[in-house]
């Protein structure tokens, strides 16, 4: 079987790269830099989500479904650096060639690591393949939005319309699944600040769950597998995962209904 790589990332604002872009100097706090971003972008749009390019990745969670198994890991230490963990990252895709599956990756996840990319210098050729090297990818590859290569599942189940697109957790509730645990994207700063890094980790491990149960549904949705087989690889998440000695992962076996 080709491998399922569901992958979700986490991020709070790229504050040397703020301190670069508006001059400001090194006495002033890191919170005071990201409160002045946050500012500046309210009074241009409304609201203080900043610009894909001033995010700087401090999570990223897989989930792997190949031959053999199913794993949900955090990729690194909570000790190593951004470039680290994306390196890691587009390793795995070079490794794999895996299918890949996100939520709403494509408007955010992956074009935040195009940008880290270019800034760490982060060699990923796999991934960039469009079939130059590999004619498999001239019409199937991890770039175009409409090819299968990575399923985007938000973009594709609003059928790529912004007014149709949904929350994961709403999604994955609706379902039947645990949904959000311990905190959502919005909160991801605060709990950097206090040095929460392992809840952050924590929490975008079970988003990455989510998202991977979500898809299993979507397969069984377009025909992909019957009932037998999406209800055996719902039960080989639910025992991985019961099968940890996490607490997230008590916590998530113990919500899913």
């Amino acid at each position: 079987m080709t491998p399922i790589l569901a992958f979700d990332i986490e991020t709070v604002p790229d504050i040397a790269g703020l301190r670069l872009l508006h001059g400001i100097e090194a006495q002033i706090s890191d919170h005071d830099v990201a409160e002045f971003a946050f500012r500046e972008r309210r009074a241009r749009t409304g609201h203080d989500f900043l610009p894909l390019h001033q995010h700087r990745v401090v999570a990223i969670a897989c989930a792997l479904r190949d031959e053999d198994s199913f794993r949900c890991w955090s990729l690194g230490s909570a000790e190593e650096g951004e470039a680290v963990l994306i390196r890691r990252f587009f390793d795995g895709i070079e490794k794999y060639t895996p299918q890949l599956v996100s939520w709403n990756g494509g408007g955010f996840d992956l074009p935040v690591l195009h940008y880290r990319s270019l800034v760490h210098g982060v060699s990923a050729p796999r991934y960039w393949e469009q079939g130059d090297e590999d004619k498999d990818f001239r019409y199937n590859n991890y770039l175009n939005r409409f090819h299968m290569r990575h399923v985007d599942l938000m973009d594709v189940l609003s059928l790529y319309q912004n007014r149709g697109q949904a929350p994961l957790d709403e999604v994955a509730r609706l379902l039947g699944f645990p949904g959000k645990l311990g905190m959502d994207g919005s909160k991801v700063w605060e709990a950097y600040q206090s040095g929460k890094i392992d809840d952050i980790r924590k929490y975008c491990e079970t988003d990455v769950a989510n998202t991977y149960l979500v898809f299993q549904r979507f397969q069984l949705l377009r025909g992909a597998c019957d009932e037998a087989l999406y209800r055996r690889e719902l039960e080989l998440v639910r025992d991985t995962l019961a099968h940890s000695k996490e607490s997230h992962w008590r916590e998530f076996v113990g919500r899913w209904s």
